[in-house]
């Protein structure tokens, strides 16, 4: 197959797009579409992750296509483009997800495979729902949180710590098929997280992750998910803020840089559809590491998203061409 080059200097595009790519505003013409979703309006206090699309794709610039653990670049695999932002209105969240859902959904339609920048984590909500229409995903989410409050204190059902108990509750995810890795620190009660594993979502926190290894929470996550459609979502709070400080909701005690890539990688062959970094806030950076981490990760999650999309697996058997399948 002809493989697409990745361009080498950083103006190719008269705007920071993400690895380089190609501006592309069909997306018919696209295997994988990477969007922005510029949207913190999830988010309670420490605000900024709505700056993060653009700053993630600045980082980029120090990227290159090919994995080195993997042995192939995707833009071997597949045809890439960054299809540019969500167009976000200032203070009506209603509108933003709708807007957020309708323009997943194009792509979702379009036979494109989505992986996003966001923004806070509200957002993976609205990409569920323009995905998980007619089959509810397996999902596999990063996070120091497990996001399945009710609501807000102040009574908010649409917050950045709620989306996939609506994504549950709206049928859009199998809790079955749902894994958490990384969850710790403090709680104002047990209430979510009863209520996720009454669901039969499989939590691990960061004290199992560690008491039992890294290679055995591959191996229950793969088991739990099978060759289900996977959306991977990756809270950059997951990872401990000694790596990853610029995020709005910081916890200590987490995994490191090395431990989340570890981690993605060993989903090589699973029937990963799409995927989203979030959380990643510029505000509270230092020195652009963040953003570089949130860029490496975004990287990860494209080669999964490549190795479904071209129906391989590295080494082995390629996943099953029906769970591949975006459509």
């Amino acid at each position: 197959m002809d493989t697409q080059k990745m361009p080498d200097s950083p103006a190719t595009e008269p705007f920071p797009t993400f690895l380089r790519l190609p501006f592309v505003s069909n997306a018919k013409l696209l295997d994988i579409a990477i969007a922005g979703v510029p949207f913190d309006g999830g988010t309670r206090l420490r605000v900024g992750s709505r700056q993060a699309p653009r700053q993630i794709r600045t980082a980029s610039e120090l990227l290159h296509g090919l994995h080195l653990k993997h042995g192939f670049s995707p833009l071997d695999l597949c045809t890439l483009g960054d299809v540019g932002d969500v167009v976000i209105a200032p203070f009506d969240q209603d509108a933003n997800l709708a807007a957020i859902e309708a323009f997943f959904a194009e792509l979702w339609d379009s036979g494109a495979a989505p992986v996003a920048i966001g923004g806070d984590h509200l957002i993976t909500l609205p990409i569920l729902r323009a995905i998980g229409r007619t089959t509810p995903l397996a999902v596999v989410q990063f996070d120091a949180h497990a996001d399945t409050a009710m609501a807000s204190p102040e009574g908010a059902r649409f917050t950045s710590s709620t989306p996939f108990r609506r994504a549950v509750e709206e049928g859009l995810v199998d809790p079955r098929r749902f894994v958490q890795i990384g969850l710790r620190g403090t709680l104002g009660s047990m209430e979510r997280m009863d209520w996720a594993r009454a669901q039969g979502i499989r939590q691990f926190t960061v004290d199992e992750m560690y008491d039992i290894g890294i290679d055995a929470v591959i191996r229950e996550t793969r088991s739990i998910i099978g060759h289900h459609p996977t959306y991977v979502t990756f809270d950059i709070d997951g990872i401990d803020p000694a790596y990853a400080p610029g995020t709005g909701t910081p916890v200590v005690g987490g995994f490191s840089s090395y431990e989340a890539q570890r981690i993605l990688r060993g989903l090589s062959g699973a029937a990963v559809i799409g995927g989203d970094v979030t959380e990643v806030s510029p505000p509270y950076d230092l020195r652009g590491i963040t953003a570089l981490l949130g860029a490496s990760l975004v990287h990860e999650i494209i080669c999964l998203v490549a190795q479904t999309r071209a129906g391989r697996k590295e080494g082995l058997q390629p996943a099953s061409s029906a769970a591949a399948s975006p459509n």
